[in-house]
């Protein structure tokens, strides 16, 4: 109970530091996504991070602050590319429940567990599209308000995917590693303009990130 109540803290304070003020069914929901996500990850590599402390750090701070890249309103489509185990997606959803969220996940095994989080969790307007990224139909593209992309391939190769599904004018949100970087011939033929970059480190920890955030020129 005490490393419980430990957690919850570690994942509370961390929020308030993004900005965040998480509602007890909040913190309640991501503890039982936390708890699903444990229990299947004994079945399928889902992640490679298990220590509880990290889980909350890596995965559910690190979501949080793609709220830094928009601001989120309720009606806005977000498409998450390469969801893997569902973040940043489903972390944003429970904070902001009006999004409208499309995740792409061609592992059918990965796919499968984020349908059944939407189903534990009880979220609407949340759907799975178990394809790759290039192989997705028409009628997804230029369709979206926000994409993101955590742990999708390399920063050319995101912007160039996720710029197809993007509305005129809207946003690509990336976290990466500090050292990354993205020059402007590829900004350039992507139809991207870069809106601003943030070099911070997650709350409680020295551990680096930028966030990047892109907007649809063309």
């Amino acid at each position: 109970m005490a490393i419980d109540s430990a957690l919850r803290e570690l994942l509370s304070t961390g929020a308030r530091e993004l900005g965040l003020t998480l509602t007890k069914d909040q913190l309640d929901a991501c503890f039982l996504f936390h708890s699903e996500l444990k229990k299947w990850n004994r079945k399928i590599n889902l992640t490679a991070i298990d220590d509880d402390r990290e889980i909350i750090i890596k995965h559910f701070l690190d979501s949080f602050s793609y709220l830094q890249g928009f601001n989120a309103a309720p009606g806005q489509t977000l498409l998450d590319l390469g969801s893997g185990a569902g973040f940043p997606a489903l972390p944003l959803k429970i904070v902001c429940p009006g999004l409208s969220i499309t995740m792409v996940e061609s592992v059918k095994k990965k796919a499968s567990f984020l349908r059944h989080m939407i189903r534990t969790l009880g979220v609407q307007n949340t759907a799975v599209v178990d394809q790759r990224t290039e192989t997705m139909p028409a009628s997804y593209l230029k369709t979206f308000d926000i994409v993101t992309a955590r742990a999708f391939a390399d920063m050319e190769t995101a912007l160039s995917q996720g710029v197809r599904f993007l509305k005129p004018e809207g946003l690509m949100v990336l976290s990466r590693g500090p050292e990354e970087t993205v020059s402007d011939a590829v900004l350039g033929a992507s139809g991207m303009a870069l809106v601003k970059r943030t070099a911070f480190s997650l709350p409680g920890t020295d551990y680096r990130r930028a966030l990047w955030v892109f907007q649809r020129t063309g």
